[in-house]
């Protein structure tokens, strides 16, 4: 069962009045219940919408009321993502915050607080295209190699644990915080099965296979580990036996790219890259990778697409007698 989420700390703000602030709580109970958008999804959302308040009250010189929100109009908007744009914001990023303001004015619109047409007149600014960066095979079987850190001074179990970890993230594709949220009754012995159910973003379960050599590292991690792993408790635990940070996991990886001489862009996530990759290269079904993966949409899964194109452009220049 998925844990329940935490509740919507009432929003105080100091660029608007207390109407705003009310309303702002209650679109982000409104994202989390009924949108069941993601913990940092919402704090992204939060943290855009006050940065643009915040922006308002100075550019009007006045604190922000919900009627003068309501009256918004281009200009305004076009110079807070300008204000943004020179602190250089990514586009993503700015594609991301006029999301939420116009997600926060389609809700004051169903509710008849007023309707906010200038965010609807703005442009979404242009992304450049960036295709995912995977490792190659050999790389990434070699992270799950606990024997790659002979040298290291940790503990025998920890290189064991983070192996499997590793192991976990390119066998199954996971994202981080679904390998590290498994509870121990989640993953099956080797042998008694070979599948799990993670959950995933918007606390969506789905189901997933998960290769015998991995449950086998698994295994071998819970047999070495000092500490109680309970069944209903996560099964990847820290030094003291709390919970696994993802960003011991991301430090791991930092360490490994040193020592295999990888690329910045090997991280925790490039593994679940190299999965669906790995997948496409050798004939799998674009669909079947888009469920193993959770994707929402196909158009997301599209992207490892242009990744086999562009290797095989690669293989067409080099070889070809004519490149």
């Amino acid at each position: 069962m998925a844990r329940p989420a935490p509740e919507i700390e009432p929003v105080e703000l100091t660029s608007a009045d207390a109407t705003i602030a009310s309303e702002m709580t209650r679109w982000l109970t409104h994202l989390r219940a009924e949108r069941r958008l993601s913990p940092k999804t919402l704090e992204a959302y939060a943290r855009d919408l006050r940065q643009c308040l915040d922006f308002l009250c100075g550019h009007w010189g006045e604190r922000v009321t919900l009627s003068h929100f309501a009256k918004l109009e281009a200009t305004d908007v076009r110079a807070f993502m300008a204000m943004r744009r020179a602190d250089d914001i990514a586009g993503r990023s700015l594609m991301r915050t006029l999301a939420g303001l116009r997600s926060f004015g389609r809700f004051l619109e169903r509710e008849g607080k007023g309707r906010v047409g200038a965010l609807a007149a703005i442009r979404a600014p242009k992304i450049g295209k960036s295709l995912p960066k995977p490792l190659q095979i050999v790389s990434a079987k070699r992270l799950a190699d606990a024997d790659e850190r002979a040298g290291e001074t940790r503990e025998t179990w920890v290189l064991v644990r983070d192996a499997a970890v590793m192991a976990l993230l390119y066998g199954s594709g996971l994202r981080i915080s679904e390998a590290l949220g498994l509870k121990r009754r989640d993953v099956p012995k080797p042998g008694e099965g070979d599948v799990l159910i993670v959950t995933g973003k918007g606390n969506k379960t789905r189901m997933v296979p998960v290769l015998q050599n991995v449950l086998g590292l698994i295994a071998d991690y819970a047999a070495l580990c000092p500490h109680q792993l309970m069944p209903e408790r996560p099964i990847f635990v820290g030094a003291r036996g709390a919970p696994l940070s993802p960003r011991i996991i991301q430090l791991t990886m930092a360490r490994l790219r040193g020592a295999l001489g990888l690329p910045d862009s090997a991280t925790p996530h490039a593994l679940r890259h190299s999965f669906a990759t790995h997948l496409l290269s050798r004939g799998g079904d674009l669909r079947a990778i888009q469920e193993l993966l959770g994707h929402a949409s196909l158009s997301t899964t599209q992207v490892y697409t242009g990744i086999d194109t562009e290797r095989l452009l690669e293989v067409y220049r080099s070889a070809h007698p004519r490149g």
